[in-house]
């Protein structure tokens, strides 16, 4: 065999290969992104609840906390319930993955170390999340409230040896998070990883005024939870601590009175909507 015809025959079996090495990686990134965009979906879900059951409470006519353990309950509470929160549970362990994956890359957008890191730290907490709603569908109840569980961190935190910068500077970082996410959907960011170019001029309007909306009352949220957070290591009290049906409550007794409560709820409900837009939408 000349050394021509050896040339070409290498490159002819070489080409299998290469092929599906590519088909490969190309059905390991729809995967990746389907796991993506059922994390976006579970992550509405529990907004939407969040949202509703808020208002709810702004009324006068809800019992059922306004945190991701109320909304639990009312999943659980529906026709098939056990089922969809089951489904809930595959969708955070998704967002997990999907997260965990961001960090691990090592080209694109995510070359930098603090995106990295922050995606990290996100599917960290999708894990717990993930975990917890396994827990709760699996009929132990879920535990204590997040008002409870917020309080409990607190005093634990409180007790070791300088627990009150710890908590305090904790109450910060959850003041300068919802104050990023605020201003982050004011200024239109949130529409940065959307296909936005794939969507009608219609369906733009409503995703901007979803994310914008929506983001703007979500950082609120993560801001009062740290101002409380900050108040109680001011005054060595995990009394004043508080999860997120505790911080929503405290909005309706505030001079604009259940009102502000009713606005902040709604932009939950509103970022629900950009969740499953995301979901729809963004690049994976």
């Amino acid at each position: 065999m000349t050394s021509s015809h050896a040339h070409r025959w290498g490159r002819r079996t070489a080409r299998p290969a290469g092929r599906h090495h590519s088909k490969g990686q190309s059905e390991g990134k729809e995967a990746l992104t389907a796991t993506g965009r059922a994390g976006f979906v579970a992550r509405g879900v529990v907004y939407v609840l969040v949202g509703v059951l808020a208002v709810r409470i702004a009324l006068g006519s809800g019992g059922q906390e306004a945190d991701r353990q109320g909304a639990l309950q009312q999943v659980a509470a529906q026709p098939f319930g056990n089922v969809m929160l089951w489904m809930l549970v595959v969708g955070f362990g998704s967002m997990a993955i999907w997260r965990g994956a961001r960090a691990l890359m090592t080209n694109g957008p995510q070359r930098k170390s603090g995106s990295r890191l922050l995606d990290g730290g996100r599917a960290v907490f999708y894990a717990s999340v993930c975990w917890g709603t396994a827990v709760f569908a699996a009929g132990s109840g879920g535990g204590s409230s997040g008002d409870a569980k917020s309080q409990d961190w607190t005093a634990s935190a409180l007790k070791l040896p300088g627990g009150q910068v710890l908590v305090g500077l904790a109450g910060c970082v959850l003041i300068g998070v919802g104050v990023a996410l605020a201003v982050r959907a004011a200024m239109r960011r949130c529409l940065r990883e959307l296909d936005t170019a794939a969507m009608g001029r219609r369906a733009r309007e409503v995703v901007t005024g979803l994310g914008v909306a929506g983001g703007v009352a979500r950082g609120i949220v993560f801001a009062g939870v740290g101002v409380f957070a900050l108040v109680a290591a001011v005054r060595f009290d995990p009394r004043e601590a508080k999860g997120m049906d505790a911080t929503l409550r405290s909005f309706a007794h505030t001079p604009v009175g259940p009102w502000l409560l009713v606005a902040i709820a709604v932009g939950l409900i509103l970022f629900g909507g950009f969740s499953f837009a995301s979901a729809r939408w963004r690049r994976l």
